[in-house]
């Protein structure tokens, strides 16, 4: 005989979401937690560089009057200033050449030195990569006195040629230190199928090894390009040369030469001048990275 079920009270029964579990509480916490904290984060990014932006469109007065208003007329005025008045286009130029030649040759000499410690170790392989790694540890002020006596004895004190090889030396370690776990963990087998096809060395780095770090290559070139680009510590005590002024000199010598009459109107719009190529190499760069990223996991 079948018993009837005594009837439940709300007291009873526990309320409990069918597909929801506590792991899963949590995730949704950290979630929520990190995506009010990015926003935060970007809000306290975003406006400084919205405020320069608009800033670098209004005159001086306007700016102390209403710094957060918009500028009463848009004019290129403040732009063709910066431009013209600053020689901010040679330094913007010095920079690029600099920048380019340092970033290619640091890349080159970095993955090279990267692949060969990790696929080839020989007696002080580990005592080389060490070596390397101290640079890292090094503070740079400490070395701008005998820097300076090296390039000056060697003809290069003061020349754009003198600052990329600093430039090399000074983002040469991290670069090494970054790329080799990406060689070390890549699948020996791939060298070895290469290398049964009659592939040599330099063809298997060259052509096989290399792209299969491309993940690895593309963050550490753009961590050495912002790196290079906002360096202002080694080009002002290595580089004193007007003609050979990078951005960062050619920005704080156009800030002082103004001295109280500052024409901050102008000095935003240099700023802006300043920051597009970063933006456009972080736009572009962000994309490979993320293409990157996902043939690195696809394969």
């Amino acid at each position: 005989m079948a018993v009837a079920n005594p009837p439940r009270t709300a007291g009873d029964t526990k309320v409990v979401a069918p597909n929801e579990s506590p792991a899963s509480k949590g995730d949704r916490t950290v979630t929520v937690v990190s995506h009010i904290v990015l926003t935060l984060w970007s809000i306290i990014v975003i406006l400084p560089l919205v405020w320069v932006f608009l800033s670098s469109w209004k005159t001086t007065g306007e700016i102390f009057s209403s710094p957060l208003a918009l500028p009463q007329h848009w004019s290129f005025d403040n732009y063709v200033k910066a431009w013209n008045d600053s020689n901010i286009g040679r330094y913007l130029l010095n920079s690029v050449i600099v920048v380019t030649c340092s970033l290619v040759l640091v890349m080159i000499l970095g993955a090279a030195a990267a692949y060969s410690l990790a696929r080839y170790p020989f007696p002080g392989s580990g005592i080389v990569y060490y070596l390397i790694l101290a640079g890292l540890t090094f503070p740079i002020f400490l070395a701008i006195v005998p820097l300076f006596f090296v390039l000056k004895n060697a003809g290069l004190l003061n020349t754009l040629p003198g600052l990329i090889a600093t430039y090399v030396a000074f983002a040469f370690p991290f670069t090494v230190f970054f790329l080799y776990p990406f060689f070390r963990a890549l699948p020996q087998e791939i060298a070895e199928a290469a290398e049964l096809d009659g592939a040599g060395e330099w063809r298997t780095f060259a052509q096989v090894m290399l792209p299969m770090a491309r993940p690895g290559i593309v963050a550490i070139a753009i961590f050495n390009f912002l790196g290079l680009w906002n360096q202002f510590l080694l080009p002002v005590a290595l580089n004193t040369n007007e003609s050979n002024y990078v951005l960062s000199q050619g920005m704080a010598r156009f800030a002082s030469q103004a001295g109280y009459a500052v024409d901050f109107g102008q000095l935003f719009a240099a700023v802006v001048i300043t920051i597009v190529p970063v933006l456009v190499v972080y736009i572009f760069s962000q994309r490979q990275l993320q293409g990157s990223l996902s043939q690195g996991t696809l394969k």
